[in-house]
């Protein structure tokens, strides 16, 4: 049998979940055995060709050229999976949606003219149809890996969507929230991490972006009974998901 066709992709991003894929060891053989890798980004400099049954995606979108990649790859593709927070949120350099990219450039960059981006930085799924979304900074390799085998056999990914404090509990890891009175992101924030931070007594940082209907307001106001500003609430929120958590508070969605 003709083994499904894979390319993986990336845009603006720190390439850190294509390394998850290269560091997935044990899995990362049979999923060579499953799919043809014909293209890989982070692996090889062969030239893009063809068309590719899944096309997996990394980083957002913040170039003129990248919003005509995005498209090709989209037409080219039977199925398209968009992989950690930039492209499932835009990423911390979408932080600059809500600033100056002239004053970012001439800060960062000692020749600020050369650099060529837009204003924005956003992710793939308001340029183009995704099928699937894995969220995370980076994302998790269980999950890439029961995502590829679901394509495979034709079902759902079964990836759990509820709020990183069902992880805790499971774990029986105390609630740093109530216990230590720290401003965790965890009731709002989707678990996939394996409640990585929490088990180290550190409060969640938000990595894998808003669950569903997630009640951000009534977070932030307990935020503030505890004693932090509006500032330090917003500088919670504006990190690498700070375009998702902020379309939820503005528009009410997902």
């Amino acid at each position: 049998m003709k083994k499904p066709r894979i390319g993986i992709f990336k845009f603006t991003s720190c390439d850190g979940c294509q390394l998850t894929i290269l560091n997935m060891e044990d899995e990362i053989i049979d999923i060579i055995e499953l799919f043809d890798i014909a293209y890989f980004r982070e692996a090889t400099d062969k030239p893009l060709r063809g068309q590719f049954d899944i096309s997996i995606v990394e980083g957002s979108i913040s170039t003129d050229w990248q919003k005509e990649e995005i498209v090709d790859i989209r037409e080219n593709s039977r199925h398209l999976i968009t992989i950690g927070a930039c492209a499932t949120s835009g990423g911390l350099q979408a932080l600059r949606n809500w600033a100056s990219l002239s004053s970012y450039k001439k800060y960062v960059y000692p020749t600020p003219d050369i650099i060529n981006a837009l204003s924005t930085s956003t992710p793939i799924s308001d340029h183009v149809y995704v099928d699937y979304e894995l969220w995370g900074c980076p994302i998790n390799k269980h999950a890439l890996s029961e995502t590829l085998v679901s394509f495979l056999i034709g079902k759902r990914p079964g990836i759990p969507k509820y709020s990183l404090c069902m992880e805790c509990k499971r774990h029986g890891i105390p609630c740093v929230l109530v216990s230590a009175g720290e401003p965790c992101l965890g009731p709002i924030t989707k678990t996939g991490c394996g409640a990585l931070c929490t088990s180290f007594g550190r409060p969640c940082y938000g990595c894998f972006g808003p669950k569903d209907d997630a009640n951000i307001e009534s977070l932030l106001r307990h935020f503030q009974n505890i004693g932090l500003t509006q500032k330090d609430c917003m500088s919670l929120l504006d990190k690498m998901n700070s375009y998702a958590y902020r379309k939820v508070r503005i528009e009410g969605i997902k």
